[in-house]
């Protein structure tokens, strides 16, 4: 027999061998009380962990999809909003951003920021005149309208720019706002928005000249919509026509363009670029200024989460090193034995790696089950819970969202479950080691 038949011969024998080994020490841990306790409380500790890390990087992925899809269907991707002078013309303006095939849409805007009156309470208010038709492309604002109409804020006057003070007309509020103001659909209220002559100057003598009074409009609550959070207590839309009134803009001027991107974390690069070739001094504003601290702190959750768990999994997976110390003390006959028998270090090393691999195997593995069946079903689980205690986790009036979100990314669960056995491995390279220092001349002796 050639000398490389004999190698793979060894090989094949060897392979399956250690094993072989491992799978019997395992079955005869069953019935040691202690030691199956500690084998037992390593793989459940594992298991808790991969379980516990993978329902908490769903959920973070959930928050994150859920800004994306929901926070930043109100908030807009990017605005390019005028230096000095208003846009004019934002028809063609519109058309060339339209041009940039990562723009979704693009829609006019002018910002006001005011007060809104209704008996003796007040409340500050940011308020948006838009184009009704175009904002539906760059805003889901349409899909939370709960009383009245979004078509309503198109004046039905045809002079609208003329008349919008004397007729009066439409305004969209938050709920938020308009709990605060005790006010319904079709009630009349006042806007109070400062004077474009409301700057200071210094006359001749050194005294400051008196503030202008506030222009004064009186509106109707067409349409109250509720989204949640913060955005339901600040933000009220007008029609485009009456804030270019209010502004004294010509006809087809603009303080701004609100853009909408097709990839929402790409926003601050692709408005810069929009922005250099715009014929238009504008200040680059993006969604990352305004909201990006929630998506921060998403991730810097998530890294957060990652290392406790996984610290969790790690303190787990040391118990094999008991595990397999025992199980050491315990084959000190077997190890002696095989090694007379010509048994190699390599053999005896993957015998007791093997052994503890099981552990950190079967903890991963049932983990990760457990991980992907509560994730996929978070939501319900956690309905059923706020309905049997009578509680809510999350409320909308304070929050975006009024639920705790979930999405499964198996790539986490891939990078756990492999984080898991990775530090089982790594938990059994010192016992193992150990095994093979053992010295048979010592231990037959003692037999």
């Amino acid at each position: 027999m050639s000398n490389s038949t004999k190698k793979n011969t060894a090989t094949s024998i060897f392979k399956p061998l250690s094993i072989f080994l491992a799978l019997r020490y395992v079955r005869s841990r069953h019935g040691q009380g202690f030691s199956t306790f500690i084998s037992a409380s390593s793989t459940i500790g594992i298991a808790l962990g991969t379980m516990v890390l993978i329902i908490a990087l769903s959920t973070m992925n959930g928050f994150e999809r859920e800004l994306a899809h929901k926070l930043l269907s109100i908030v807009p991707h990017a605005e390019l909003m005028s230096v000095s002078k208003p846009i004019p013309n934002w028809q063609s303006s519109v058309q060339q951003i339209q041009q940039n095939p990562q723009v979704v849409a693009a829609a006019p805007v002018i910002t006001l920021t005011g007060m809104m009156q209704h008996k003796s309470q007040l409340k500050a208010l940011e308020i948006r005149g838009v184009d009704v038709h175009l904002e539906t492309l760059v805003s889901d604002i349409k899909n939370y309208i709960v009383e009245g109409s979004w078509q309503a804020l198109t004046l039905k006057n045809s002079n609208e720019s003329l008349n919008a003070q004397k007729e009066g007309s439409g305004i969209v509020i938050g709920a938020g706002v308009a709990k605060k103001l005790s006010v319904k659909l079709g009630d009349s209220v006042q806007i109070l928005l400062p004077s474009s002559n409301n700057v200071d100057s210094i006359n001749g003598s050194g005294q400051q000249n008196v503030f202008a009074a506030p222009l004064k409009r009186h509106v109707k609550i067409v349409g109250i919509f509720k989204f949640g959070g913060i955005i339901d207590e600040t933000l009220a839309y007008i029609s485009l026509a009456q804030a270019a009134e209010i502004k004294g803009y010509q006809a087809n001027e603009v303080q701004g363009i609100r853009l909408k991107f097709d990839n929402v974390f790409a926003a601050p690069s692709i408005a810069r670029t929009i922005a250099y070739d715009f014929n238009h001094y504008v200040y680059i504003l993006d969604w990352t200024r305004t909201q990006g601290h929630l998506f921060n702190d998403i991730q810097m959750v998530r890294m957060v989460m990652f290392i406790v768990l996984a610290l969790v999994i790690a303190v787990a997976s040391f118990n094999i090193v008991s595990t397999l110390i025992m199980a050491v003390n315990d084959k000190k006959g077997d190890i002696a034995i095989l090694k007379t028998m010509g048994a190699s270090r390599k053999l005896i090393m993957l015998t007791f790696i093997y052994q503890g691999l099981v552990n950190g195997l079967l903890g991963s593995v049932i983990g990760g089950i457990l991980g992907v069946f509560l994730s996929l079903n978070l939501a319900d689980i956690i309905a059923f819970v706020e309905h049997l205690f009578a509680l809510k986790l999350l409320s909308a009036d304070v929050y975006f969202i009024d639920h705790i979100p979930s999405y499964l990314n198996m790539t986490d669960v891939y990078i756990t479950m492999i984080t898991a056995l990775a530090m089982s491995l790594l938990a059994t390279i010192y016992p193992a080691w150990r095994a093979t220092k053992i010295e048979p001349a010592q231990v037959l002796g003692q037999l």
